[in-house]
C-alpha cells in the first residue's frame, strides 16, 4: 500500500520551494528598478537641500548684522592714520565693557546726526589731563604711549583739565589729534556709553587694508 501521506508532504514541499524560488526571482528585479526611482528623485531633493541651506545662511547673516554686528562707513579724517575716510568697518555691541584703547562708533547729536568714530582714552573714574605744549595726554598722571596718533596733541579746543570721567561715561579722542572734534570739544564732552553703537572689530574695505583694526599700535 502506497504511503499517501508521504506523497502529499513531498508535493507540499515542492510547491513551497517553487513559491520561494519565485519570490527570490522577483527580488533582483526590484533591486534593479529601485536605483532608477532614486535617480529620478535625488536631483530635486538635492536642490531642495541646497535652497534650504542658503535660506538658513541668509537668515543667520541677517540676525548677525541686526543683533550682533553691523557695517559702518567712516566719514572724515579724524581717525587717520588708523582709519581713513570711506573705510567700511564692522562694529559689535557685544564687546563687553569699553576699555582704554578701544575704537568705538557713537552718536552725539549735539555735534551731528551721523555716527562718529573715536578712540577711548579714559573710562569712568579715570582722570584726563593734557599738556598742549608738549602734546602729551595723561591718564591718572601717567603719560600715554600713543604710537597710533597722526600727530601729538597740540589743539586744546574747549578742554580745561584735568577732567575726571563721570560714571557710565568715556573720554574719547580721534587719532588725528589736531583735526578731530572729540571730548576736548564741549559739544562732545565725556560720552555716555549708552550713546555708543559698538566697538570696531574689523575693516572690510578697502580690500588692500582688510583685517583686524588692533595691532601692536592699537
Amino acid at each position: 500500500m502506497k504511503d499517501t501521506n508521504k506523497g502529499s508532504h513531498l508535493a507540499q514541499n515542492q510547491r513551497a520551494a517553487k513559491k520561494k524560488q519565485k519570490r527570490s526571482d522577483l527580488k533582483p528585479k526590484e533591486q534593479e528598478t529601485a536605483p532608477e526611482e532614486t535617480e529620478a528623485v535625488s536631483p530635486y531633493r538635492e536642490s531642495y537641500e541646497w535652497i534650504q541651506c542658503l535660506v538658513l545662511a541668509l537668515i543667520a547673516c541677517v540676525l548677525l548684522f541686526v543683533f550682533v554686528a553691523r557695517v559702518i562707513d567712516v566719514v572724515g579724517y579724524s581717525m587717520v592714520p588708523t582709519l581713513d575716510d570711506g573705510d567700511k568697518i564692522i562694529i559689535t555691541r557685544w564687546a563687553g565693557d569699553y576699555e582704554q584703547g578701544d575704537i568705538v562708533v557713537l552718536r552725539k547729536e549735539t555735534l551731528r546726526e551721523e555716527p562718529i568714530v573715536k578712540r577711548v582714552i579714559a573710562v569712568e573714574g579715570q582722570t584726563v589731563d593734557i599738556d598742549f605744549t608738549l602734546g602729551i595726554v595723561y591718564v591718572d598722571g601717567v603719560a600715554l604711549d600713543e604710537p597710533y596718533v597722526n600727530e601729538l596733541t597740540y589743539t586744546q579746543e574747549d578742554f580745561e583739565g584735568p577732567i575726571t570721567v563721570p560714571e557710565g561715561c568715556v573720554f574719547v579722542m580721534g587719532d588725528n589729534r589736531n583735526n578731530s572734534t572729540d571730548s576736548r570739544d564741549a559739544r562732545v564732552g565725556c560720552v555716555d556709553t549708552r550713546y555708543i553703537m559698538g566697538k570696531v572689530i574689523f575693516r572690510i574695505m578697502p580690500l588692500s587694508k582688510m583685517g583686524a583694526i588692533y595691532g601692536t599700535d592699537g
